[in-house]
């Protein structure tokens, strides 16, 4: 359980208690109500981090985009993950390394699923740097979730699947890779922050064949990976 959750529920508990002394005990029934539901959005359970050489998603949800972009002048793939209402927020490390970049944006709070959100909206952009690749990733706001939390400061080491932050009531992630690196997750997959695999770091041993007028590119099976236990801690 995120730290978070204990505040609030507390908080709403005690208002239910209030409004039971002032009211009377049906009075009291949203505050619990909501209590319970804000204990379940910020539940934080452990995962199972895939030992192999692989990007894990940073978080739960389901996959809404998959293409290539330009990030810093240089072409990379985006994917991008749409956490509901729903979801377990708590934000992950894609990649073990050190951060070697954080950008903060402010911005609008635009539906978070919209392709816009990824230039619009709220953000926070972190760069890892690992033993041969970097790998960034983009906290994104949305028309619900107003707050970025991120633990972690430039200079920081980092373990593939490890807790970092987490952005509130509803929001997006999106992951950059670098090109020659292929995801293994389209369009509609479902995905977990810190177990799902996003894609092996290594450069395949066939050329994949891309769509120029798409971006996209015939992707490798994704394949079984050794596991490891999760990473404990709170947030």
């Amino acid at each position: 359980m995120v730290r978070d959750g204990y505040i609030y529920s507390s908080a709403l508990i005690l208002l239910g208690i209030l409004a039971a002394w002032l009211a009377g005990w049906p009075w009291a029934v949203p505050e619990w109500f909501l209590a319970g539901f804000v204990l379940y959005f910020f539940r934080d359970p452990e995962r199972t981090v895939p030992a192999e050489d692989v990007v894990v998603s940073p978080a739960d949800g389901k996959v809404v985009d998959v293409r290539q972009v330009d990030l810093d002048g240089q072409r990379a793939w985006k994917i991008s993950i749409f956490l509901s209402l729903f979801d377990v927020h708590v934000n992950r490390a894609p990649v073990s390394g050190t951060i070697q970049g954080l950008r903060y944006q402010p911005g609008r709070f635009r539906i978070a699923s919209r392709p816009e959100a990824s230039l619009e909206n709220e953000q926070n952009t972190v760069t890892i740097q690992g033993d041969r690749w970097t790998v960034t990733f983009r906290q994104i706001a949305g028309l619900l979730a107003r707050r970025i939390v991120f633990r972690k400061k430039v200079g920081d080491r980092v373990e593939r699947g490890e807790r970092v932050g987490l952005i509130k009531f509803g929001s997006r992630v999106d992951v950059f890779l670098p090109r020659e690196i292929l995801p293994l997750v389209q369009v509609g997959d479902r995905v977990k922050g810190g177990s799902s695999v996003l894609a092996h770091l290594k450069i395949p041993a066939s050329p994949a064949r891309e769509d120029r007028d798409t971006g996209e590119m015939d992707r490798p099976q994704a394949q079984q990976v050794p596991a490891v236990s999760s990473k404990k801690g709170i947030l």
